[in-house]
């Protein structure tokens, strides 16, 4: 195997790794953060819920031709467009998530925090991509 061959499959593995790693430490952050704050039980449901995703993500980057092609340094053009699609997609279901629960709060008679930030900056963001990308692309 050539030298470049070998520093990117090294690169996937470490990419392969890194994600499934990233859910595992968000887990035993939520665990940490929610015991601290007198909720061990749903700190021990979010650890549950992370570290079964990322055992999932394990077990796809050993079996998955989608998985493995996302996480590429470089991947090709279909699987940075499904990689782009996924994440628009994410975006679309955060963002009207985060206004239901916002109009849901101001009807309740709160004041709709911390909805509101999280709905204006989602909406901020979006203008901002539309301006930068109209003049990048």
């Amino acid at each position: 195997m050539s030298m470049r061959a070998r520093q990117m499959s090294m690169t996937s593995n470490t990419a392969r790794r890194s994600v499934p790693g990233f859910f595992l430490v968000l887990g035993v952050a939520c665990l940490v953060a929610a015991t601290f704050g007198g909720r061990l039980a749903l700190g021990l449901v979010t650890f549950g819920i992370l570290a079964a995703c990322s055992l999932a993500l394990v077990l796809l980057g050993r079996r998955s031709e989608t998985y493995q092609g996302l996480t590429e340094k470089e991947p090709d053009e279909r699987f940075a467009r499904i990689g782009g699609r996924a994440w628009v997609g994410t975006g679309v279901v955060l963002t009207v998530g985060n206004l239901c629960a916002f109009i849901g709060d101001l009807a309740s008679g709160r004041s709709g925090d911390p909805y509101f930030w999280l709905v204006a900056t989602a909406a901020v963001t979006y203008i901002a991509g539309v301006a930068f990308w109209s003049r990048h692309t």
